[in-house]
């Protein structure tokens, strides 16, 4: 490593902004590390994307997100690959990259555990995966790509201006229940044809997303592999039914539900929009690559 600054990437409207009162104490904690510590500004998802890549081009020891899973999302795009290191400070209010991978969830335990890393040269090498599609730049994730009934909610809570905050996700699940339909998914896994008819299909990193939700639950981020779970056609009575099942991981005992491992995903049905660590990456269809150690993350 350089012997740089630590670049810190902060959303300070991360978990409704609950934890903004524990910014100072965070940056004296990476402080302990001693480098210097810099926070980048940005306005926008764009702009903190940039700033990210700069921090790093410019030779920075570490980057370290302060905030949820969209957060690390922005910042992983810079630190994929490459030779820095990656700290992540919880304060989202789903932060499934940071349960999956052992990030303590206190905010100023988990800029402790940072600073130790760097002072000690120490990293965890962890998985990523790489999404690229027919006509747009590849993006990187970290926790769970979500292209079935979950995307098709986000996407349509995405449109909605009203209500605002959780409760805009609950009504966009309501209106999309109404209307649940299976989809006609081209599936390949390592080479192999899985096609299905389904209602759900996930691919994780990690074993969580949508704030504790354990989607494909053995998943593990330091395995070299992608985990996908699918269902079969779902009523809206068997929806609910599985749902409660989804936090202990335990659905995929449901003869609905099948899973997969596999280095590489191909994925692809009409009108369906992914989504990866809540973030929108596209249309289908995409192709999920498992890059082992793709990231040095300090924990």
């Amino acid at each position: 490593m350089t012997n740089g600054d630590i670049a810190v990437l902060v959303n300070p409207r991360a978990g409704r902004g609950r934890h903004r009162g524990l910014l100072p104490g965070v940056i004296q904690r990476l402080g302990t590390a001693g480098h210097p510590v810099r926070l980048l500004e940005a306005h926008t998802s764009e702009e903190a994307e940039k700033a990210c890549h700069r921090a790093v081009a410019e030779g920075a020891v570490a980057l370290v997100a302060v905030g949820g899973d969209g957060t690390v999302h922005q910042a992983l795009q810079a630190a994929a690959t490459r030779d820095v290191g990656f700290g992540v400070v919880p304060a989202g209010t789903g932060n499934d990259f940071a349960a999956g991978t052992g990030v303590p969830s206190d905010l100023l335990q988990a800029a402790s555990a940072i600073a130790d890393a760097l002072r000690s040269g120490r990293h965890r090498p962890i998985d990523l995966a790489q999404t690229s599609g027919t006509d747009r730049e590849a993006r990187w994730f970290g926790a769970v790509l979500a292209a079935g009934f979950d995307a098709i909610v986000n996407e349509r809570a995405n449109r909605m201006r009203w209500p605002r905050g959780p409760r805009r996700y609950d009504l966009a699940i309501v209106l999309e229940m109404v209307r649940v339909r299976p989809r006609v998914y081209a599936l390949e896994i390592d080479g192999v044809d899985h096609g299905f008819e389904g209602t759900l299909v996930a691919v994780g990193i990690c074993p969580s997303y949508g704030g504790g939700l354990r989607i494909v639950p053995d998943a593990d981020p330091a395995d070299g592999l992608l985990d996908v779970v699918i269902a079969a056609p779902l009523s809206r009575f068997a929806m609910a039914r599985l749902k409660p099942r989804l936090r202990r991981g335990t659905h995929v005992t449901d003869p609905l539900v099948t899973s997969f491992r596999g280095r590489q995903v191909r994925l692809h049905a009409d009108d369906i929009i992914a989504y990866a660590d809540g973030e929108r990456i596209g249309p289908l269809p995409l192709e999920i690559t498992c890059v082992p150690g793709a990231l040095r993350l300090l924990v």
